[in-house]
């Protein structure tokens, strides 16, 4: 089992900026991947960003793209999201999850963080 737990979502105005990290126990020598994903009320949730848990290059959605920037700390088995520029169409509860094999979907989900951006 993995487990995940997702912090640093707050209330910021729009450009503004946050960084939410996700804290990864247990057997996180099992994790493939992590991603980041989104949830905005009345919508489906969404992919923001991912990345190998070992390295490599990153995916974002369009959406994020040169705004947001996925990161991990080896030290602390913890990934984090640093978004800038916020816009109130950010808005949304931000969910880590990670992956245990490159094709299959994500095994393990964190509880969620909301974000919310003012305009």
């Amino acid at each position: 089992q993995v487990r995940l737990v997702e912090s640093g979502g707050g209330l910021v105005q729009e450009g503004g900026s946050l960084r939410l990290s996700c804290a990864a126990s247990g057997r996180t020598f099992s994790i493939y991947t992590m991603g980041w994903f989104r949830q905005a009320p009345g919508k489906e949730r969404e992919f923001v960003a991912a990345r190998s848990w070992s390295g490599g290059n990153p995916n974002y959605a369009d959406s994020v793209k040169g705004r947001f920037t996925i990161s991990r700390d080896y030290a602390k088995n913890k990934v984090s999201l640093q978004m800038n520029s916020l816009k109130p169409e950010d808005t949304a509860v931000y969910y880590c999850a990670a992956a245990q094999t490159a094709l299959g979907g994500y095994d393990y989900w964190g509880q969620g963080t909301q974000v919310t951006v003012s305009s």
